[in-house]
């Protein structure tokens, strides 16, 4: 959809409140009441203009810094903030391994790839991540005070992480190529719209409660995000 020099996508929901976001993509993506008219979306719009341009104009600039990464002996992936050497290898019993300092990705005795590369690191990811993520949601929800439904981890498109109705924690496996301090961020961050669904001043105090640091978590991430992927 498109208000004056504004594209966007609209989703009507339950809630009670419109929610404005500037996606990953740089794209403006809006949820609004069911019922809401389309003069006053159109005005909530127009009232965000500046922070919308602000979004973007951050999103062109982390763009800048997206890193393009090869599948050749040498290359650098990231696991938990630590960029480790890819390196091809026959002999291995699974598809991906991290071990002594490098990620070491199976081929077959012609050379070729046993499967997609990108899938391999993928699913890698995903399978850390369900242990990993999951341990650090279980270390931060007595400190938040909830309780999640479920965790997983999976493909998000343009979100890092998202917090379902029914309680449920979705975490893009994109968040274990991130630091520690960081993939906690997004835990807590998620754990906190269990309480508070808005980007409202209760939710940034219950975040800083259990982060005190936690603007310069979102710093890096804001800052080093577009160079997350495979």
């Amino acid at each position: 959809m498109r208000y004056k020099d504004i594209e966007y996508t609209l989703t009507r929901s339950r809630r009670k409140t419109a929610s404005l976001h500037v996606e990953r993509d740089g794209g403006v993506s809006l949820i609004v009441p069911e019922a809401l008219p389309q003069e006053k979306i159109e005005a909530v719009l127009e009232a965000k203009r500046l922070w919308i341009y602000r979004g973007q104009a951050e999103w062109r600039d982390r763009n800048a810094a997206r890193v393009s990464r090869e599948f050749v002996n040498g290359e650098g992936f990231l696991y938990l903030g630590r960029s480790y050497r890819l390196q091809w290898v026959e002999a291995l019993d699974v598809p991906l391994v991290l071990k002594d300092g490098r990620f070491l990705l199976r081929r077959g005795q012609d050379g070729r790839p046993s499967g997609d590369p990108a899938e391999v690191f993928k699913e890698f990811y995903r399978a850390k991540g369900k242990v990993r993520i999951g341990q650090r949601v279980a270390l931060y929800q007595p400190k938040v005070g909830v309780t999640a439904r479920a965790v997983r981890v999976m493909e998000l498109g343009h979100r890092w992480a998202s917090c379902s109705a029914d309680g449920a924690l979705n975490f893009h496996w994109k968040c274990m190529m991130a630091p520690m301090t960081v993939l906690d961020y997004v835990v807590v961050h998620e754990l906190a719209h269990l309480l508070h669904p808005r980007h409202d001043t209760e939710f940034w105090n219950c975040v800083d409660r259990v982060l005190p640091d936690f603007r310069e978590r979102r710093d890096w991430l804001r800052v080093n995000g577009a160079g997350m992927g495979v």
